[in-house]
């Protein structure tokens, strides 16, 4: 558990969805609220009290297109940051920043940038269950040597520990890696599946199309947002009894290395 206030914090993100919201409303564009940020909607009308962070869903149509006018859509000072506006990008999902303000979350993470929404992008899924096996072992090969690539590799010393990522290094480069795990994402269409799924949770993140349905508005800190068709079913998924609030040990904050929302991250002494 972190030791800071973080309801500055949570107001700051806020915004950043907002604008989301406003840009999504303004293009016709999909998204939801998902993952802890719904469960925060319909268990606490907002955050989670010790919630640091919002999550929001897109079907892969919506989240390229948004991708691509980031640029042209995004009101100051907010910004689209992924692999598809920066190469050198080291996640296979976007984040929506603030850029007035500054986070390093891991100092052996070297990628620099603002306070965050996370952007996950939502891809169709295979029911054959062999597979979707196959599909997530080769996924999740993939994503482990993409934190190798960006890690520092002397995180814990020259030993050892450093030469899996060396050996990474001379294997493959960050955009090789992202290309296949983009590739991979978008094997089956989100529209025309009757499977779909949010990558970043694996098997789990598998469910009915017609749980996510039609973006539905849904109050998040009295303000309207939009959430999947089915919350019920989608939580119960993700958390079973959700409505069970869990014990100190397993509510969980992000323990920052430098929180600063009052200075931009391009700043020379963050930097």
């Amino acid at each position: 558990m972190a030791s800071y206030d973080i309801r500055p914090l949570q107001l700051r993100i806020l915004d950043i969805l907002m604008a989301v919201h406003q840009v999504c409303e303004q293009h016709g564009l999909r998204y939801y609220i998902v993952a802890g940020t719904l469960l925060g909607a319909v268990r606490h009308k907002g955050f989670i009290p010790w919630d640091d962070d919002l999550d929001i869903g897109m079907p892969r149509k919506d989240y390229d297109l948004l991708m691509e006018h980031a640029k042209e859509w995004m009101p100051q000072p907010f910004e689209v940051v992924s692999y598809e506006t920066d190469k050198s990008y080291p996640l296979p999902f976007a984040k929506v920043q603030d850029a007035s303000t500054t986070l390093i979350e891991r100092l052996h993470l070297r990628y620099l940038g603002g306070i965050y929404i996370d952007v996950f992008p939502l891809d169709g899924m295979s029911t054959n269950p062999m597979v979707q096996w196959w599909h997530f072992v080769r996924y999740f090969y993939l994503k482990k040597v993409q934190y190798f690539l960006y890690r520092d590799p002397y995180r814990h010393g020259h030993g050892p520990s450093s030469w899996i990522p060396l050996l990474c290094r001379k294997f493959y480069t960050l955009e090789e890696v992202q290309e296949k795990m983009r590739k991979m994402q978008k094997a089956y269409d989100f529209d025309s599946s009757p499977l779909v799924v949010d990558h970043d949770d694996g098997r789990k993140g598998i469910m009915p199309r017609e749980v996510f349905g039609t973006p539905v508005p849904i109050l998040f800190e009295g303000k309207k947002v939009m959430g999947v068709e089915n919350p019920d079913a989608y939580l119960r998924t993700k958390y079973g009894d959700y409505m069970q609030i869990p014990k100190g040990d397993h509510q969980r904050q992000h323990n920052f290395h430098l929180l600063d929302l009052e200075h931009p991250y391009t700043n020379e002494k963050n930097i």
